[in-house]
């Protein structure tokens, strides 16, 4: 898969198709491609050969994916930071990435203490970009493709210091192959609407935004400030439309203290896909309870893995019998082993170290060679 031809198809078939719904408004298909287009001429201007990646800072409006896109379709790779970042470790990974510059789709208040040689090009001028540069400049451009990083994720892991884990436009396709067939199939999700609950700057919101980019669907985000307000959660939720759940599944449990987080509330509910965290029996039972008709899928995956690597469909069969529940088989072009502490491979049944090996696995982490060697080979 290509991603950005996916989106590019979309856009030219249905321009007025939503991609993004938010608070902001709507975005559509073909607006995003206009835009997108346009602010990668201007940061090709900008950076000219600089291809360092590029920081986006905000939460979840349809300028951050604008602005993810249209670093990708410049060349280069981009990192999202969410606001609920604290501000001292925002500027530990601007540090850590040394770019031309930040694309701050917020105007977080600190910038005015932020170090000086940081560069913030704010909303108001990244919207000045886009209406100010000539489309013929976007004739020239030259997205990523193959190795050349698609976007950067820090984790902070068991160290406490933030490290980049980088993907690569393969791995984003490689992935998407794969999870746009995740428990039902791509013809199915085509056109439907994707919760997002997961800020971008998390590696599961990767499965809601670019799957449903894949299937030319709606992304309906839920904000921050929703998530921890259960009186603005719930209309949210019976707002959304959605047919495609993506969250941890301790979100779930959360929404689940409520007897109205139903079918009734989702009505066009299909599909819950979980990954980050346990998905316990409990969960699992009340979440058919509630939407018989929906599908419940469990995974598995670190970030240096582009987010799942393993599915499992979780039937009344495998809540009453297996528990914990699996988090099932590896997904096509990805093989685990389990090793043993001197690195050797183990045989069914013992315990070790999961290694995973496959089309999804990240490069390494950013200019730390010293933390991915022991990694990554």
């Amino acid at each position: 898969m290509n991603i950005l031809y996916e989106i590019s198809q979309t856009a030219a078939r249905f321009p007025d198709r939503t991609v993004m719904i938010c608070k902001e408004g709507r975005l559509n298909y073909g607006d995003l491609a206009r835009c997108t287009d346009l602010l990668a001429a201007a940061i090709q201007r900008l950076c000219k050969e600089n291809r360092t990646p590029i920081p986006v800072y905000g939460h979840k409006s349809p300028l951050m994916l604008i602005c993810f896109l249209a670093c990708v379709k410049s060349g280069r790779g981009y990192c999202p930071i969410d606001v609920s970042v604290p501000w001292s470790r925002t500027m530990q990974i601007i540090k850590n990435i040394q770019p031309p510059f930040v694309l701050a789709c917020e105007d977080p208040e600190e910038t005015e203490s932020a170090d000086a040689s940081v560069s913030f090009i704010k909303k108001d001028d990244i919207l000045n970009l886009i209406e100010e540069t000539d489309p013929a400049e976007t004739e020239a451009l030259t997205p990523v493709s193959g190795d050349d990083l698609f976007y950067m994720i820090f984790t902070s892991g068991s160290t406490g210091n933030p490290k980049g884990v980088q993907i690569t436009s393969d791995c984003l396709n490689h992935y998407l192959d794969w999870s746009v067939g995740l428990g039902n199939t791509r013809d199915e999700k085509e056109g439907r609407i994707f919760l997002n609950q997961a800020p971008f700057s998390f590696d599961l919101s990767v499965m809601d935004l670019y799957t449903c980019l894949a299937c030319g669907g709606t992304l309906f985000p839920l904000t921050k400030t929703e998530q921890a307000d259960f009186s603005l959660l719930l209309p949210a939720l019976a707002n959304s439309g959605a047919s495609v759940w993506v969250s941890t599944p301790s979100f779930a449990d959360m929404c689940l203290r409520d007897p109205n987080f139903d079918s009734d509330l989702l009505p066009q509910l299909r599909l819950f896909l979980f990954c980050g965290e346990t998905l316990t029996n409990r969960t699992a039972e009340k979440l058919s309870g509630r939407f018989p008709d929906a599908i419940i899928m469990n995974t598995y995956g670190p970030t240096e893995s582009t987010v799942a690597v393993t599915e499992v469909k979780i039937t009344p069969e495998l809540i009453q019998n297996v528990n914990p529940l699996p988090v099932g088989r590896p997904k096509p072009g990805t093989w685990i082993e389990i090793h043993s502490p001197n690195g050797e491979s183990l045989p069914d049944g013992e315990k070790g170290e999961i290694v995973i090996l496959g089309n999804t696995v990240s490069t390494g982490y950013y200019r730390r060679p010293d933390l991915s060697a022991p990694v990554f080979f």
